[in-house]
């Protein structure tokens, strides 16, 4: 038999290839304790054990490996519970102590499957033939006594989009629950969200079309061909993601430079922050500071700190101190015949000179000298 090698077998085996880099990555020994890594590797490891089926019955290499028809059947029931538990990992953290039973399923159909895959070449390439070749090749004759579920391509589809559907609702209550626009969100962590559930419905309805056009499985290298797809751009937002390409050179500075806080999380939480100072003015408690101002903001002191440095260009301290003058100078104005002392203490100082030392830093003039 002659093997075909095509522009699709060649896409189909760069992202199994692909797909192998990422599950070394996703299962390694630091990335594995995040429960949405382990389970995006689980996703990821069941698609191209798929495609790798999908590759070699395409292709005819499945001759040499007969004992692998329909090994896959089994994990790609694995795809959309690993989907839907990444998802739930990426919004409440983690998955719950009893999510091992979504993998029921899976394990089930592997007992079903037992007596096919222990059955002999002859049946295993009949069952070849059947699917890619029901009327170009010639079948062995060969008694088949043993039990094979049927309907397989539609239990999987149907349990796939349970699990997608599943997805899509919990992303949509998350979304709902924030405050986030499902498709003008500037949040990363909601982008992820949304571009893994987008994938992953697209290739379900990929999937859908390729098996109402094709009676047996002679549209499954189109279906492959995309599922690739996912692992593709999932490579990309890892590279992207990666510290690597933002190392820092020998003459900038260190700080920051190992922060995962992208541009656009920056730019939210600047907005979120001034906000804040605008409408509640809690700079001027006096015991106002960086960990209680990253409570109210919802983040960590580390990524607040970094985005007033970068963002402000200014330290916590020296952006309190401004807020703080703004205030005082309005005071100064509006209330002519208020003590200074008592200025400072609205302000948030409890010492008469600190408040006139900052004062006299930011506008070169003592509050006295600025009033008059």
């Amino acid at each position: 038999m002659v093997h075909k090698i095509d522009l699709f077998s060649i896409f189909i085996f760069l992202g199994i290839v692909q797909a192998i880099f990422l599950c070394l990555f996703f299962f390694s020994k630091e990335n594995r304790k995040i429960q949405a890594n382990f389970f995006q590797g689980i996703m990821i490891a069941a698609l191209a054990a798929c495609c790798f089926e999908i590759l070699l019955c395409y292709t005819g290499f499945i001759v040499n490996a007969l004992w692998l028809v329909d090994y896959s059947e089994s994990l790609a029931f694995l795809i959309g519970p690993s989907f839907y538990l990444m998802i739930v990992c990426l919004i409440d953290g983690k998955a719950g102590s009893k999510w091992y039973l979504h993998f029921i399923p899976a394990l089930i159909w592997l007992m079903l499957q037992v007596p096919f895959l222990i059955q002999g070449n002859a049946v295993k390439y009949n069952a070849w033939i059947g699917a890619y070749h029901p009327t170009g090749l010639s079948f062995m004759e060969v008694e088949e006594n043993f039990f094979n579920p049927p309907y397989h391509s539609q239990f999987i589809l149907a349990h796939l989009t349970i699990y997608v559907l599943l997805g899509f609702w919990t992303t949509l209550q998350a979304f709902k629950k924030r405050n986030q626009s499902f498709w003008k969100t500037e949040q990363e962590s909601f982008k992820k969200l949304r571009s893994s559930l987008l994938q992953v419905l697209i290739v379900t309805v990929v999937i859908f079309m390729v098996k109402l056009i094709n009676q047996d499985d002679l549209g499954d290298h189109l279906f492959a061909a995309y599922m690739t797809v996912p692992i593709y751009l999932i490579s990309f937002q890892v590279v992207r993601q990666s510290g690597f390409f933002k190392q820092p050179n020998l003459s900038e500075p260190q700080k920051y430079k190992t922060s995962s806080l992208s541009v656009e999380d920056q730019k939210a939480i600047l907005e979120k922050l001034s906000a804040l100072m605008k409408s509640e003015k809690p700079f001027l408690k006096p015991e106002f500071s960086l960990p209680d101002l990253a409570a109210q903001l919802k983040t960590s002191t580390h990524q607040l700190s970094q985005v007033i440095n970068e963002g402000l260009g200014k330290s916590f301290f020296e952006m309190t101190a401004k807020y703080r003058m703004e205030e005082a100078k309005q005071l100064l104005k509006d209330q002519p015949n208020i003590k200074v002392e008592e200025i400072a203490e609205q302000v948030g100082y409890n010492s008469k000179s600190s408040f006139n030392t900052a004062f006299k830093k930011l506008t070169g003039k003592t509050p006295s000298e600025w009033r008059s």
